[in-house]
């Protein structure tokens, strides 16, 4: 029994490496900005470092899972590990924008090796009431590194150069490696699924294509472009084509059958939507804490740690509270709080008072950490164990496509909001100026100083609060559709009266 809990805290380190990372890197954007203490990078190619990592992330899930069942799940975990740990070191040394997006993708193949191992050895390992609090463990880490990144990359900041936030990575991937070695068992199904190469093909390209359509529109003029239209057209076909080969395929890396349970379907739809919206609304609000506000890395990472602290309060609060009164009623309602607290980010400005922050962010965490255990017990729970390793490569995959657009999506409508609402102030400006500070507000504030115009700093500022409240009503919108996507997907069937996470079994369709 020990044995089986020191596995656990092997497979969470594992799992919180990859949810850190995923956030990490948003506090440093600000950095990576500045053509000085950074890497001089603009929103696209921030956006790109971000959608890189996840893309890969996304797309060689499912294939990582098949690789697990035919070489080994521990195998796989390893290979991973190490991986990482190299393309860490890389991104930490990335010389400009360009080795820094490679590198990230790089990153994303390694924890697209980790992230079906870590379940598929969780499943095997734990069986009964056990699973299901292991499940909710292994799951919380994805709320804990989502609202932790932000506070570990401002204390290294804070003392050290940007690079700082990858090389952390190293020596916890190194202890994740020993524990992996010496704790974790082999495991590996009796019947291995087989690699499935045009399914990679088409869902890496049609999902590089959408996100490059959709990246590019935050540059572009107009969304008719061909540049812009074409791609995002494209990935839309590719995708569609993903979907009917894996229909006909008889043993798919990535089975879309397994969407059509209800429980599965719908929960895994609702948590998507959910890391969409958690994801855009980090990419302004580091920009809003750093930029607008003029907070260091170190005390911007203050400042989101009540997130953190509610993400760890709330994912035990979680459990207790499904068993207490069923997962539909305590998800729906923890995923509607959450909305609207990212809600309430159309309401900040320039000198709102810190302390209404901290209360969002606590709201926020609170309510993402009792969802995100329990839910993710919850969708597991409703596959055999040989679907193991293909059901948290389905729900990782969508977890991650979710992130992917919501940097995609979220980024591009922050700078076509921030361009719309700077055109004003820059009219009378010469074109060298026009042409930098349309780039982003960070840009308008180097070239504000350079030319001595506080007037056009201030200007940037107020626009880029205008586009931070529009988008914030956006990632509401977003997050309160997952809580009426999870709200049907988790109904009662009609003989029962309550349920809990564990025996969420019994309402597959």
């Amino acid at each position: 029994m020990k044995r089986q809990w020191l596995v656990l805290a092997v497979l969470v380190m594992s799992s919180l490496l990859i949810w850190l990372d995923n956030t990490i890197l948003s506090t440093a954007f600000e950095t990576l900005t500045d053509p000085v203490r950074g890497l001089g990078a603009s929103p696209a190619q921030l956006q790109w470092a971000t959608g890189a990592y996840t893309l890969v992330f996304a797309t060689l899930m499912f294939t990582a899972g098949a690789l697990g069942d035919r070489f080994g799940h521990r195998t796989t975990l390893s290979a991973g590990m190490a991986v990482f740990a190299a393309a860490s070191a890389w991104a930490a040394y990335a010389g400009d924008a360009g080795q820094l997006i490679a590198a990230r993708a790089v990153m994303g193949l390694g924890s697209a090796l980790i992230m079906p191992a870590t379940m598929a050895i969780l499943m095997w390992t734990f069986s009964g009431p056990a699973r299901a609090t292991a499940i909710a463990l292994s799951s919380s880490a994805a709320g804990v590194g989502v609202a932790a990144g932000p506070l570990l990359a401002g204390l290294l900041l804070g003392h050290f150069w940007w690079g700082s936030v990858f090389l952390v990575n190293i020596p916890v991937a190194i202890v994740a490696l020993i524990g992996i070695r010496t704790l974790v068992p082999d495991f590996r199904v009796p019947t291995p699924r087989r690699l499935d190469p045009w399914g990679l093909l088409l869902s890496i390209t049609g999902l590089s294509a959408l996100a490059y359509g959709l990246i590019r529109a935050g540059q572009a003029t107009s969304w008719s472009e061909p540049d812009v239209l074409l791609p995002i057209l494209a990935g839309v076909g590719l995708l569609a084509a993903f979907v009917f080969v894996e229909l006909k395929t008889r043993h798919p890396s990535f089975d879309p059958r397994l969407l059509a349970r209800r429980v599965f379907g719908g929960g895994n739809a609702a948590l998507g939507l959910l890391l969409l919206a958690m994801t855009a609304g980090s990419f302004y609000g580091a920009f809003y804490l750093q930029g607008a506000r003029g907070f260091t890395p170190l005390e911007a990472g203050l400042a989101v740690s009540p997130a953190a602290l509610g993400t760890v309060v709330g994912s035990p609060l979680g459990v207790y509270l499904v068993r207490r009164w069923s997962l539909r009623p305590v998800a729906t309602t923890a995923l509607t709080i959450a909305g609207l607290a990212q809600g309430t980010w159309a309401l900040f400005g320039l000198d709102t008072p810190l302390v209404w922050n901290e209360i969002v962010y606590l709201a926020q965490g609170l309510s993402i950490g009792v969802v995100i255990g329990p839910v993710s017990t919850a969708l597991l729970n409703t596959l055999p164990l040989d679907r193991a390793g293909s059901g948290s490569a389905v729900n990782g995959t969508i977890r991650q496509a979710g992130s992917l657009f919501g940097v995609a999506v979220g980024g591009t409508l922050m700078s076509i909001l921030y361009q719309r609402g700077i055109a004003p102030a820059l009219r009378d400006q010469p074109e060298v100026v026009r042409e930098q500070a349309r780039i982003s507000a960070e840009q308008a504030r180097h070239v504000a100083v350079a030319t001595q115009q506080p007037g056009l700093a201030r200007a940037a500022d107020n626009a880029f609060i205008h586009a931070m409240n529009v988008s914030a009503l956006w990632t509401m919108a977003v997050t309160l559709t997952g809580a009426l996507v999870l709200l049907i997907a988790l109904r009662l069937p009609r003989k029962a009266t309550t349920i809990t996470a564990p025996e969420m079994v019994a309402a597959r369709t």
